[in-house]
């Protein structure tokens, strides 16, 4: 992918039509990989500089924040006062301000389809427990399969809490086990019991299946969507919500 910087609005030439080439340049590298039902990590880059831009947007001293500044003590004083005519530039404003106009609407209408695709891919997830669900669901393993394939991916998780002042969230940790033929004879419980007596980690672990009803890349796509919709899934059924 066509990366871009998370500086790149004030970094180098502030020019209207050349930074109008990066972004386009970024959005057609996004596109090309949201055509192969490719995500990640390309819809949470996108997120950021949305986000980024939207915030310099309503808060101009953000602009101030973010052009680059390497002030040794020496010649502090000076560099500042360049700093600070740049920014109070009132051309220099301006172009900013119409790069932020076109660009926000681009990186919107790509964010959305990304959404899109995300969507797509969870509502086609199924999620069900293999034999009985012990009370603790903080561990175990993870049977990731797709439609129309016998291969299996197993993966040990771990969730966890994260928690700030005000809220907590979720996170989930997965590594990757192997992967297994399902066939008639050879049964999901059977598997969970085979990874139990092999792994001897988790004595009785929670085991659940994901199955995609489509077909997409597993690293950039399917994994990512399936952990988040995992993650949902296990607050919504848990007592506290956590």
């Amino acid at each position: 992918m066509k990366n871009l910087e998370k500086d790149w609005l004030t970094t180098g030439l502030i020019d209207f039509e050349y930074k109008q080439y990066m972004l386009l340049a970024y959005l057609k590298s996004v596109k090309e990989n949201f055509d192969r039902v490719r995500l990640y990590p390309y819809l949470s880059d996108l997120v950021f500089h949305y986000q980024n831009l939207l915030d310099i947007k309503n808060n101009k001293q953000l602009i101030y924040a973010n052009f680059p500044q390497t002030i040794s003590q020496a010649d502090f004083e000076k560099l500042n006062f360049e700093y600070k005519k740049i920014v109070e530039d009132d051309a220099i404003l301006k172009e900013i301000e119409d790069i932020l106009l076109f660009a926000l609407p681009q990186l919107k209408g790509m964010l959305e389809e990304g959404k899109d695709i995300y969507e797509y891919i969870e509502k086609n997830l199924e999620i069900q427990p293999i034999g009985i669900t012990p009370l603790n669901t903080e561990a175990g393993y993870l049977f990731l399969i797709e439609h129309n394939k016998n291969e299996m991916q197993v993966f040990e998780y771990q969730l966890t809490i994260f928690e700030n002042a005000s809220e907590k969230y979720r996170g989930m940790h997965t590594l990757f086990l192997e992967s297994i033929v399902k066939t008639l004879s050879r049964t999901l419980e059977s598997i969970k019991l085979e990874l139990i007596k092999k792994y001897q980690k988790l004595a009785h672990p929670a085991t659940y299946l994901i199955y995609s009803r489509v077909n997409c890349p597993m690293n950039e796509t399917l994994l990512p969507v399936a952990k988040r919709a995992f993650v949902k899934h296990i607050c919504n059924n848990s007592s506290d919500g956590f």
